[in-house]
């Protein structure tokens, strides 16, 4: 069995210096296929500024031509291997472990194979964070030991997806629409006239979910 991928902490964006994070919650983006911790580091100004956000570099390397990096392989339009997904949301895992420092909660949001780490590291250790954002994103099929726990604490998750996307294979949206109800707390929204990507619309709901999921002082 080939080791886990393991994320380069030097890849990282912080909106914040290390001295200037004490115990505010902690956000860690999640980028898509081809990126990398720059794309999404571009929506912070736009979310709460409470928030510390760390934006993450995927581990590995798509194949050739696709430029930046990836989560997972993905080999045709249903080429999309679980198995490879859960190692991935493992090394995220231990990246947050070795980071998160005093935070007073973490949080994860991530866009398309983003927003499937986000859920799935918070289905391997639903505990220890606070919330989901997946946007463009599905739940990995298949069973984790630790769904049952996911499903008794139920914490928030907003999905968000254009109805206009045509990279999510149909069968991943309604495997996610049928699977996350009766395991989170689930809000989220369709956007009509939205494709692959994030809208300015989707970005305000977002700020509004993140907002909601502040600790209490």
């Amino acid at each position: 069995m080939s080791p886990d991928p393991v994320l380069d902490p030097a890849a990282v964006r912080w909106s914040a210096a290390p001295a200037d994070r004490g115990r505010r919650p902690l956000l860690v983006m999640v980028h898509g296929y081809g990126s990398d911790e720059n794309d999404l580091f571009a929506l912070a100004p736009h979310l709460p500024a409470e928030y510390v956000v760390a934006a993450v570099r995927a581990p590995l390397t798509p194949r050739f031509p696709t430029p930046g990096w990836s989560w997972y392989p993905i080999e045709g339009l249903n080429g999309r291997d679980p198995h490879a997904a859960t190692a991935s949301a493992r090394a995220l895992t231990a990246w947050i472990d070795a980071e998160r420092g005093d935070a007073a909660s973490v949080g994860l949001l991530g866009f398309s194979q983003g927003g499937v780490m986000a859920i799935e590291a918070l289905r391997l250790r639903p505990d220890d964070y606070a919330f989901a954002v997946t946007l463009s994103g599905y739940a990995n099929p298949g069973d984790l030991d630790t769904d049952a726990e996911l499903a008794e604490r139920r914490p928030p998750v907003f999905w968000g997806r254009g109805a206009l996307d045509d990279v999510i294979p149909p069968a991943l949206v309604a495997h996610t629409a049928q699977w996350l109800p009766g395991r989170v707390d689930l809000s989220g929204r369709v956007y009509p006239d939205l494709g692959h990507a994030v809208s300015a619309e989707e970005l305000r709901d977002v700020a509004t979910f993140l907002h909601k999921q502040l600790p209490s002082a």
